[in-house]
């Protein structure tokens, strides 16, 4: 049986998407075809080139994206994403799609033309890259002369890719959306990840009627996008939120 697995953007919430894989080899289920955006480009990656999930959970915790030798100079952006290519290197030694061990497809969006690019084949680190250049924090990202930003701001949700290809669909979205105090938006870039997280979440629970079930866990809204000192309590909310969905849609038909 062919499974797709649909892996949403949401900054550091990510981690919930490596609880849902931890549940998933608990369970005896693999899925064959993957598509992610931004977090869940980096995870899809790491799943379809046969990372364990251990090992992902330890890429979040040590990887320091504010760290001062990422800063970038002279370019729109506080982070310079060429500076995180050597930390996907290690796990990603042959940078090609072609090297992985699923079918991956990646979305990202041309910042010059506005148009949504989905990666499948060629250079897999810059794409990953791409996908995750959260605007206005992260500098574009280029790609074979054209340059990229966040897959999550045209499609945070990229079930399309999956919808021929697989016999059953699972999405993971880590981006539940709750109310909030004028008073939470305290900074420019709070309320820019507010206005992407409000039209994000409502274009991607427009496609959740493609997947057979998905997972999204509620509690993932009191946790913010940039929030890594939180990896394990959001590891747990993603792999509890799996088991329970796993339990009530009947696991076994996947296998």
């Amino acid at each position: 049986m062919k499974i797709g697995l649909v892996l949403s953007g949401g900054g550091a919430r990510g981690a919930a998407h490596i609880g849902v894989l931890k549940a998933f080899e608990e369970y005896g289920i693999s899925a064959t075809h993957i598509a992610g955006a931004s977090v869940g480009a980096i995870v899809g990656a790491m799943y379809a080139k046969g990372i364990h999930w251990t090992k992902m959970l330890e890429f979040l915790k040590e990887t320091s994206v504010f760290h001062a030798k990422r800063y970038a100079f002279s370019k729109p952006g506080f982070l310079d994403t060429e500076k995180f290519y050597d930390d996907l290197k290690n796990y990603f030694p042959i940078d090609n799609f072609n090297d992985l061990n699923k079918p991956l497809f990646i979305t990202a969006t041309d910042i010059l033309t506005g148009d949504l690019k989905i990666f499948s084949e060629g250079q897999l680190i810059r794409a990953i890259i791409a996908s995750s250049s959260f605007p206005g924090v992260f500098t574009p990202t280029e790609v074979d002369g054209s340059y990229y930003i966040d897959g999550g701001v045209l499609n945070n949700f990229p079930v399309e890719p999956l919808t021929n290809s697989c016999d059953k669909i699972i999405g993971v979205f880590i981006n539940s959306l709750k109310q909030i105090d004028i008073q939470e938006l305290k900074h420019s870039y709070s309320v820019v990840t507010r206005a992407l997280k409000i039209r994000a979440t409502s274009d991607s629970i427009n496609k959740f009627g493609a997947c057979d079930f998905v997972i999204s866990p509620q509690e993932l809204g009191d946790y913010a996008v940039f929030e890594m000192n939180n990896i394990d309590a959001i590891f747990k909310v993603g792999y509890e939120a799996a088991v329970k969905s796993l339990e009530e849609n009947n696991y076994k038909k996947l296998k």
